[in-house]
């Protein structure tokens, strides 16, 4: 009986350490959840040591469907292949896939959207939607954020979901070992996007 009373406890102990590692993943969105995940998984951190240690969460803006637009997509299949600079010597190779018009607040913006010339094969349907906006380096990292979206997510009218919500710092935003893509200037929007990944204290 004394056996099986501190078999009891032990399983009681391991459920409560597994309870409270599930509570430390936290997050208002799916999105939000599986960004706190991956950053607290030093195998998928882009962290350094010591800012993994301290880690706890990620800073997201509260949640806000204003920031989910349905985009108009004008696709650019002659438009040149696009070399991005990057934060080290490397550089970066897509093509400009098309041009994405939206409004928000009443406000029309458009920004150009960018495929991997030469993705892996996990990569083959992704978009890659570089921009900056009036919270960089205030509120948001200062070299702009990034919007992953499918082409499988454009629908026959023409037209494709963004949502800002889901927009996500650059990994050299959170340590020098990484090279980055740097955003093109002319996708700027005039207006804040207060929504998706703040900026990131060191």
């Amino acid at each position: 009986m004394k056996n099986f009373s501190t078999l009891l406890l032990l399983i009681t102990i391991i459920n409560s350490c597994n309870s409270q590692g599930k509570r430390q993943l936290i997050g208002k969105s799916e999105f939000q959840k599986e960004m706190n995940a991956k950053f607290k998984d030093a195998t998928t951190s882009p962290l350094t040591k010591k800012g993994l240690k301290k880690f706890k969460e990620l800073d997201f803006y509260p949640i806000n469907d204003t920031f989910k637009v349905v985009a108009k997509l004008t696709k650019t299949p002659d438009a040149p292949t696009f070399n991005f600079p990057t934060t080290t010597s490397r550089v970066a190779t897509y093509k400009k896939y098309g041009i994405v018009n939206f409004s928000i607040n009443g406000k029309d913006l458009q920004l150009d959207i960018y495929k991997d010339s030469n993705p892996r094969s996990e990569y083959i349907n992704h978009l890659f939607l570089p921009f900056l906006d009036k919270t960089n380096g205030k509120t948001s990292y200062a070299g702009g954020r990034f919007i992953d979206i499918l082409t499988t997510d454009e629908q026959e009218n023409g037209t494709i979901i963004i949502d800002f919500n889901k927009a996500y710092n650059p990994y050299c935003a959170y340590s020098d070992r990484y090279s980055c893509p740097i955003t093109p200037r002319n996708n700027s929007l005039d207006i804040e996007i207060n929504a998706g990944v703040m900026k990131y204290e060191k």
